[in-house]
């Protein structure tokens, strides 16, 4: 018997970027995301003899198992289940690569081995589950928009704010580079820190947040937009100035911010969305979409963009 579960990635609109307690994957930060319908995690659960993973068909070596072994021997810990496992993830998005593919993965996982045991928890719970294998993963239970709540203990978790909104919203994945991130979330979010701007940041997530979900319920695109350009520029100007300072731009990353800038001078309204990595998002409407891939397709050589729109919550496929 096994249990395969889909899960789809989350694009943080307002981010999340700092830890205050690593242990319990605990943000310093509220965070809103839009789930994701062309970038999802199939993961299979079944109990064998020994542990073994297998990450789109190939077999992983204990290093790059490390992470989750170490977080199913959390579940099993917390359920009292003493079975070892063969996991086996298809990935359809590119790891590391500043496109949130451990939202999906961990979300996966834990929604798998929770069907493949019957534990009866609902999606609040499920959340507070995947969180502890990636923050980000707690949103990704959910379709369309959600927020996952700064929390002071582990009953921190996602919660849905519009799982099916009805408006015009697409989010174009620029991928500019393919290649592992050099500096991974982890380390960044602990960097980022160091910035003297880190704490003012802070300060202003609470207001940046309510103002993003009154631009939901207003379906108000110009103001999301507009704010997800700006809280993504903040984080990136955090980690710039941070002590060391680092940044998960390529010179293409520049060249695509200056090329959303310029379609907008232009009159084709789209904003850009920028996670650890060098990968560019650019939000736009549907009517715009042909006119910006032609646009970052005449830029860039090879280039592939992927357009979603907004993705469902876990489901169960055996």
């Amino acid at each position: 018997m096994k249990k395969t579960v889909r899960a789809h990635t989350n694009i943080a609109l307002i981010k999340y970027w700092g830890k205050k307690d690593p242990k319990l994957r605990l943000p310093l930060m509220s965070s809103l995301s839009m789930t994701l319908d062309k970038f999802y995690t199939d993961t299979s659960i079944e109990a064998a003899e020994q542990n073994s993973f297998y990450l789109n068909g190939k077999k992983q070596d204990f290093e790059a198992s490390k992470r989750v072994f170490s977080y199913l021997d959390m579940l099993k810990t917390k359920f009292e289940i003493k079975d070892n496992f063969t996991i086996s993830s298809v990935n359809h998005v590119p790891t590391s690569a500043g496109l949130a593919s451990s939202s999906s993965a961990f979300a996966a996982l834990a929604s798998a081995f929770c069907a493949y045991y019957n534990i009866n928890v609902d999606k609040k719970d499920l959340s507070r589950l995947a969180r502890m294998g990636s923050g980000s993963a707690s949103r990704s239970i959910y379709g369309g928009f959600a927020i996952w709540q700064k929390g002071t203990d582990d009953s921190s978790f996602a919660y849905a704010l519009d799982e099916k909104p009805n408006m015009d919203l697409h989010l174009l994945a620029i991928e500019l580079n393919k290649n592992k991130k050099s500096v991974s979330s982890t380390k960044g979010m602990k960097l980022a820190q160091t910035s003297p701007f880190f704490k003012p940041w802070i300060q202003r997530n609470d207001f940046e947040l309510q103002e993003m979900v009154q631009a939901i319920k207003d379906a108000d695109f110009t103001k999301l937009g507009s704010l997800a350009e700006l809280n993504a520029s903040e984080m990136h100007a955090i980690n710039l100035s941070a002590q060391p300072p680092f940044t998960y731009f390529e010179p293409d990353t520049i060249k695509a911010i200056k090329l959303v800038e310029d379609l907008r001078k232009q009159g084709i309204e789209c904003y850009y969305t920028i996670d650890a990595g060098p990968n560019v998002k650019v939000l736009c409407q549907l009517r715009n979409v042909k006119d910006i891939k032609e646009r970052f397709e005449s830029c860039f050589n090879n280039v592939t963009i992927v357009d979603a729109s907004f993705g469902p919550g876990v489901s169960y496929l055996d």
